[in-house]
């Protein structure tokens, strides 16, 4: 404030004079600043679907991925999370995540987004940082080079077993519970119970159910992109399954024997 008066508006001030005045008002202030305490913003939330967190996750996007995170704010519930070929296809799949972003009213930069920011701190220590980890061994050995022939190989391999781990994530997520605390500011329990019976925790759910005619409107073009991206390398690929009897893979260490199957066959 001392420069602010000296600079901005030519006035000669002492300082001690600028902090007594500061004191007197705007005690409560100086006392935090003093105290060199961060005060975190925070809001309330009238129950479920009251408020919703969105993000992407570009950690996966070196490798050909994109996610797509919704996250409910009152409950801390996992809504949605998707993994993708581009970021344009997750912003209209599912149908409630195309209604959630075609009518945000407020929306905000990713570092303000802290539910989420945390949420996807998480994710990695859980979940991502095991698949970048596994995508960076490939890419190390020389079997991917970032391409867009071996991104869509690798997300023609992997990305059903990708989304099968994240819809576990979620599964989780949603069933355990959470321990109450008196410094939070939402309810403790299970996120699942919180969001589908909140009349049992003083709340109520303020969603609003959305007429099929608004869904029909939107529009359906990226719902047709091909899941490896490419829908010229898609034929291909499901060519080459059919033709060498090739299954699907369950798992991470099958989704790699078909890559490398895959890679020879197709001599990327």
């Amino acid at each position: 404030m001392w420069q602010v008066l000296k600079q901005k508006y030519s006035l000669r001030v002492k300082r001690d004079d600028v902090m007594k005045l500061l004191r007197e008002l705007n005690p409560r202030g100086c006392e935090r600043r003093s105290r060199r305490r961060f005060t975190r913003r925070t809001y309330h939330s009238m129950g479920p679907n009251y408020m919703w967190h969105a993000d992407g996750y570009d950690k996966l996007k070196p490798f050909g991925y994109y996610g797509l995170n919704v996250v409910q704010q009152t409950i801390t519930q996992e809504l949605s999370l998707n993994i993708s070929s581009n970021v344009c296809e997750t912003s209209v799949v599912p149908y409630v995540t195309i209604t959630m972003t075609t009518t945000l009213e407020r929306p905000a930069t990713s570092m303000t987004n802290q539910r989420i920011e945390a949420w996807w701190s998480i994710l990695r220590k859980g979940r991502s940082q095991f698949w970048m980890e596994l995508f960076a061994d490939l890419r190390d050995a020389g079997y991917f080079n970032g391409s867009h022939e071996h991104q869509c190989l690798l997300r023609f391999c992997f990305i059903d077993v990708i989304q099968k781990d994240l819809d576990e994530c979620v599964r989780l997520w949603n069933s355990h519970r959470i321990r109450p605390s008196r410094t939070a500011s939402c309810p403790g329990g299970v996120p699942n119970e919180l969001y589908y019976l909140p009349h049992r925790f003083g709340s109520r759910d303020c969603g609003f159910e959305i007429e099929q005619a608004e869904l029909d409107a939107v529009p359906e073009t990226n719902l047709s992109i091909a899941p490896c991206g490419d829908q010229n390398m898609q034929e291909y690929l499901d060519f080459a399954m059919e033709r060498n009897d090739l299954q699907k893979p369950e798992n991470w260490e099958t989704a790699s024997e078909l890559y490398m199957k895959l890679k020879e066959y197709a001599q990327l």
